[in-house]
């Protein structure tokens, strides 16, 4: 689906009536979701996915309340009044619930979830936990005497009751009875689409909102601050044993039965229901076994097979989803990664100045870290970086290891691979270097100058970039302690002091949640590799790569 086609959805939905603006209950006018319905979906959550990459909007809040963006925006001018945030666990549910309401559609959510009755699986926080949850309760959007206003289910109800918690489901359970809102998404061009979510089990949230012929995807999720951006689908998406549910998923659709037609043609009373899996066209599990699954039933000893070659999950969805006989470019592989990375780089900016700008970096350090860096509460939680940052690594990493692999393909004469150049590691460097000189950042460091750097010179200090929003935008950037660029930070010796002790937890790609990190400054000094971090960081040093071929 291209530009054409959203815009085409624009001017259709401006057409077609809308749901009352005096409206301050659910109506739900259809009594199921139609293919028409999932098309639309499809094209909403296109539209503003777009208009996130071509910086049109950069927050929920924003891009909801743009009529050149959401063609529901004007319904809401007297309508019930909705704050129109969303967290990254909260933004497909409120995409989708507002969709559902724009549209009079039936729908509901899972209110309330529990662990999984495994031995193991009763850690303090259920977003993390080894072996997934059970939805216990479930709320159903109908019009009856005890209805919820509009306004509650918006700004109260999904950014409560919704977390990553609520994904973290097993495939092929939960679809009868108290059903789970979502269900696993087969690997095929016909479920992997613009509307489609991807679950990262540590504990992010995104949706699909292109696919590009050749099997790329792409994706925008929210964060703590209602920013939205967009990135590339890749590793950053772990997969993980299958009753954490990571991976794609769709929502389950919806059928209200048991309602009675009122005169305005909205249905009053009835009860939410859905599909089991088995009646659900694009539900599969592959993405979770394999598509040749162990013997001994071990979920990270299935194979992925594709047209008789075994390879890896994230190659065999692109291949699986590819519309065409995909043939990888080195040089064009590396500027797709890169151009992905470099988005992250300009969002990552963005972060770090919102942490500044409300003088989180002018505040005391706190006496201990939190539990868990990656996923807490309060300013940590807002303002803080190791999971952005995680991933950010993760990427550079990928492009590491893309390149090394397409470079053995095309040494080996691989089929799956084109270069038509003489002289591979020439060109490559040659590339690199192009393309590195023209990603370019620029922060503000503490004086309020603006401090620049390329690809090349974030990598080298990547895994010195603070996660930590107590620190300066020098040392949010890496600057090298010393150094002239970190010279305006005015930071404290007990600041400096945290900085050198979490430097085994930047080392880190892999978010751990089964460690207890509220380590206090001499405990974390003492013992720093006692809270989930490593002595010594991956390889992402690409051009040392290209000059040993």
């Amino acid at each position: 689906m291209n530009a054409k086609f959203v815009k085409l959805f624009l001017l259709l939905i401006f057409i077609t009536p809308q749901v009352s603006l005096a409206q301050s209950t659910w109506k739900i006018k259809k009594l199921q979701w139609s293919e028409q319905d999932e098309q639309n979906w499809s094209l909403f959550v296109q539209a503003v996915g777009q208009a996130v990459e071509k910086r049109k909007c950069g927050k929920v809040s924003q891009c909801l309340k743009s009529s050149n963006i959401n063609p529901y925006a004007l319904s809401d001018i007297n309508g019930p009044k909705l704050n129109h945030y969303a967290d990254c666990a909260d933004f497909p549910y409120y995409m989708r619930a507002y969709f559902a309401y724009k549209n009079s559609l039936p729908f509901g959510i899972v209110t309330e979830v529990s662990p999984n009755a495994v031995e193991g699986n009763l850690g303090k926080d259920i977003r993390y936990n080894p072996y997934g949850n059970h939805p216990n309760k479930r709320t159903d959007f109908t019009q009856n005497d005890d209805s919820l206003p509009i306004s509650k289910i918006f700004n109260e109800l999904i950014p409560y009751m919704i977390s990553s918690a609520t994904y973290r489901m097993p495939p092929d359970k939960f679809d009868t009875g108290v059903f789970s809102d979502l269900y696993s998404a087969q690997i095929s061009d016909k479920a992997i689409i613009p509307g489609t979510l991807i679950y990262d089990p540590n504990g992010h949230v995104a949706l699909i909102y292109k696919v590009t012929d050749d099997g790329l995807i792409y994706y925008v999720d929210a964060h703590p601050d209602n920013s939205l951006t967009t990135g590339l689908f890749s590793p950053k998406f772990a997969r993980s044993n299958p009753n954490q549910g990571a991976g794609f998923k769709k929502f389950r659709p919806l059928y209200l039965e048991g309602a009675t037609r009122l005169d305005d043609g909205s249905f009053w009373g009835g009860k939410i229901k859905s599909y089991k899996n088995s009646e659900l066209s694009n539900y599969g599990i592959e993405q979770y076994w394999g598509t040749e699954p162990a013997h001994d039933n071990r979920w990270s000893k299935g194979l992925f097979i594709f047209a008789g070659e075994e390879m890896s999950f994230y190659e065999y969805t692109r291949n699986k989803i590819s519309k065409t006989n995909l043939k990888l470019n080195p040089m064009t592989e590396m500027k797709t990664i890169m151009s992905d990375i470099c988005v992250a780089l300009n969002d990552r900016v963005t972060a770090v100045d919102d942490a500044i700008k409300q003088g989180i970096n002018s505040k005391s350090h706190p006496n201990r870290l939190p539990e868990n860096i990656y996923g807490t509460s309060g300013e940590w939680e807002s303002y803080s970086t190791p999971s952005r940052d995680a991933r950010l690594k993760t990427a550079y990493k990928d492009l590491y290891d893309q390149m090394a692999q397409l470079i053995e393909k095309v040494e080996n004469g691989h089929s799956s691979v084109e270069y038509e150049g003489t002289d591979l590691k020439q060109d490559l460097i040659e590339n690199y270097n192009n393309l590195s000189s023209s990603c370019q950042i620029a922060y503000t460091n503490s004086n309020g100058d603006l401090v620049t750097l390329n690809f090349e010179q974030v990598r080298q200090r990547l895994f010195s970039l603070s996660f930590d929003p107590y620190h300066c935008a020098e040392l949010r950037w890496g600057a090298p302690l010393g150094s002239n660029e970190v010279k305006s930070c005015q930071s404290t010796e007990n600041k400096n002091l945290w900085y050198k002790a979490e430097q085994s937890l930047r080392n880190q790609i892999e978010r751990r949640y089964d460690i207890n990190m509220a380590f206090d400054l001499k405990e974390l000094l003492a013992s720093p590799l006692d809270i989930g971090g490593t002595a010594t960081p991956p390889e992402t040093d690409l051009l040392k790569l290209l000059n040993s071929i």
